[in-house]
């Protein structure tokens, strides 16, 4: 038979490097733990700094778009504003227009 099974100083000794072994890997998984959990506040902290700076380029952008649309529209008001004081209106024209709208000729 084995005499180290009969030993009880061998068994304590074992029993011994085995805590010291759970207490090695539980301090080993403790650490893990605590630089996985700094670096997902690093990758947090760098994506929301990401996020930021390309929503400010994309607000950018469209305060850039929004102001040449107002910038065209007011143009284009503009020339039109300016072709109608041209034109010079046909109040007879008109008015005939309207006499047969409103009289039921055709």
């Amino acid at each position: 038979m084995n005499n180290t099974a009969n030993n009880p100083g061998v068994l304590d000794h074992l029993l011994t490097i085995e805590a010291e072994a759970a207490a090695l890997v539980k301090d080993a998984q403790t650490e893990a733990d605590k630089k996985i959990t700094e670096a997902e506040k690093q990758n947090r902290a760098a994506f929301e700094l990401r996020y930021q700076e390309k929503a400010a380029e994309q607000e950018g952008e469209f305060q850039r778009e929004l102001q040449k649309a107002r910038e065209r529209c007011q143009t284009e008001l503009s020339d039109y504003g300016k072709k109608m004081e041209s034109v010079t209106p046909d109040i007879t024209h008109f008015t005939a227009v309207l006499e047969s709208l409103f009289s039921g000729e055709k």
